[in-house]
């Protein structure tokens, strides 16, 4: 009986090639594996890249709203600072018009502590009409005919006149206003004496504002506070037609002004007392 065609091969032999054909099972299967795990990792690189570009995209974000923030922080801080300078101006607008209203209100009352003693003061020469106070919005006037003043014919105070100014003046002393002395005639031409030595009203006028304005400095009223000023016929406070509006017109008007820089004007005040 004949052999099979491997029998004639050793034993040996024959583990030989059983060990080959094991071994090429063995690496066949090992490289499956191995692509296998090689895809699987691909893979994951492929999603730490992906996860990569998108960290890095977040990232990119993250430093641009960083930068947007640093942007608003900053003009924040601006914002900040220009609200706080403007806090300080209006706290220290806020401070002096508290302290210029304390001492508009204190001008307030000595203006009406003023008019309240020259009319006591003055009454009778108010209840005739000769002389006539005005408290204004932002000061007094007092009116006074010439004929309360000044000696016909003359542009020189008269005993009188002298009397009735030292009580003017000594309710002005306390007061802060500049004091303006008007100087007002009627409409008719000088004539006679005082042609000789005033050529028209407005010199006319003009003296007897400053011998009014003399008699208040004399009397203790700040010359720096007093000015003398002509205006002739041009503010006539009655027509010119008759003797009664003549002599109204011709009057010395002693009018408190605000000095410069005063807080602003009070209220209207009550009417005038003639």
């Amino acid at each position: 009986m004949r052999r099979s065609s491997t029998s004639w091969l050793r034993p040996s032999a024959e583990l030989a090639l059983l060990g080959a054909l094991a071994l090429g099972c063995v690496t066949r299967g090992t490289h499956e594996q191995v692509t296998s795990e090689r895809d699987a990792l691909q893979e994951r690189v492929r999603l730490l890249e992906a996860s990569n570009e998108s960290l890095s995209n977040e990232r990119v974000k993250l430093i641009s709203e960083v930068e947007d923030l640093a942007t608003e922080r900053e003009q924040l801080s601006a914002s900040v600072e220009e609200l706080q300078a403007r806090r300080d101006e209006l706290q220290e607008n806020l401070t002096l018009t508290s302290s210029q209203l304390e001492q508009r209100n204190l001008e307030v009352r000595q203006l009406r502590e003023t008019y309240d003693g020259l009319v006591s003061d003055l009454q009778s020469e108010v209840a005739s009409g000769r002389v006539a106070i005005e408290q204004l919005r932002d000061g007094l006037n007092v009116k006074l005919t010439q004929a309360v003043l000044f000696p016909s014919g003359s542009a020189q105070v008269g005993a009188e006149g002298a009397d009735l100014l030292g009580k003017v003046a000594h309710r002005l002393l306390e007061l802060p206003h500049r004091i303006q002395v008007q100087g007002h005639t009627d409409d008719v031409p000088i004539s006679g004496r005082l042609a000789e030595r005033y050529p028209s009203n407005w010199e006319l006028a003009g003296a007897r504002a400053a011998s009014v304005v003399r008699i208040l400095a004399d009397r203790g009223v700040p010359p720096q506070r007093l000015s003398a000023v002509s205006l002739a016929d041009t503010q006539p406070v009655a027509p010119n037609e008759s003797p009664e509006g003549r002599a109204a017109n011709r009057r010395i008007e002693i009018r408190l002004v605000p000095a410069p820089g005063a807080a602003p004007a009070a209220p209207a005040p009550p009417p005038a007392a003639e």
